[in-house]
C-alpha cells in the first residue's frame, strides 16, 4: 500500500458544476507525483455507508467523448447519481488507460483496430491486463472520513480491493452505459475476460435482429 506518509491532501476548492456544488480535493503522491482529486457533495455520513464512485482518468472518453469506451458516460452517470443522492464522493484516480498510460493506450488502440481485443492489446504492449491499483483510493476515502461504501462499479476486482484494504463495499450499484458498434467488443471482452458485470443481452449491435 502506498505510503501514508508521502501521501497527503494538498489543496481543497469549492466546484461549482451542472450536477451541483462538491468541495474538490487535490491528494498530492510523493513516491510517483501523481496527483489524484476527490469531489465531495455534502455531508458525509460518519457510521453509515456513503455513494461512492472510484473512476480511472480516461482522457479520450472523460473529455472527447471517445465512442470506444464506456467512461464517460459512467463519469457522468456517476456524479448524477450523487447528485441526485445530495451527497457522496467522485475519486478520479490518474491511472490513464487502466495504468498503462496515454501513449500506450493510444498505441493500444492501433493493435484493436488490427483485431486484437483490448486485454491481448496491453499484454502485447508488456502490460497487464489491468495495471490499476486502488491503494490511493483506500487512503483518500479514510482521509475522509469514509468507511463503508455504496459502490458505483461493474468491476468485482475494485470491490475485492477496496475490501482488502480496508473499506467495507456495502452494496454495488451497476453502470449500464449504451452499447454501440464502436465500444460493443471492448465491452464483450470487459465481460468475457475481466468477469466485469455487465447486462449486455439484447444490447449487441451487431447482431442481425440489433440484440444478441
Amino acid at each position: 500500500m502506498v505510503d501514508s506518509i508521502a501521501f497527503e491532501r494538498a489543496v481543497s476548492a469549492r466546484l461549482p458544476t451542472r450536477y451541483g456544488d462538491f468541495q474538490i480535493h487535490l491528494y498530492s503522491n510523493q513516491l510517483d507525483e501523481k496527483e489524484h482529486l476527490a469531489l465531495v457533495m455534502g455531508e458525509l455520513p460518519a457510521d453509515e455507508k456513503t455513494l461512492v464512485r472510484v473512476h480511472s482518468e480516461c482522457l479520450t472518453g472523460d473529455v472527447l467523448g471517445s465512442r470506444r469506451c464506456d467512461c464517460g458516460e459512467q463519469l457522468a452517470q456517476s456524479l448524477e447519481m450523487i447528485s441526485k443522492a445530495g451527497s457522496g464522493v467522485l475519486l478520479y484516480l490518474r491511472q490513464e488507460g487502466r495504468g498503462i498510460g496515454l501513449r500506450d493506450k493510444l498505441r493500444a488502440y492501433n493493435l484493436q483496430d488490427e483485431g486484437l481485443d483490448t486485454v491481448d492489446a496491453n499484454l502485447a504492449l508488456g502490460h497487464q491486463a489491468d495495471n490499476r491499483d486502488y491503494d490511493a483510493a483506500a487512503l483518500i476515502l479514510k482521509d475522509l472520513g469514509v468507511a463503508k461504501v455504496s459502490l458505483l462499479t461493474n468491476n468485482p476486482n475494485k470491490i475485492e480491493e477496496l475490501q482488502r484494504l480496508g473499506i467495507e463495499v456495502v452494496e454495488r450499484i451497476p453502470l449500464q452505459g449504451e452499447v454501440n458498434p464502436e465500444n460493443a467488443r471492448y465491452l464483450l471482452t470487459k465481460a468475457a475476460r475481466m468477469n466485469h458485470l455487465l447486462d449486455l443481452a439484447d444490447k449487441n449491435p451487431f447482431s442481425q435482429n440489433g440484440a444478441g
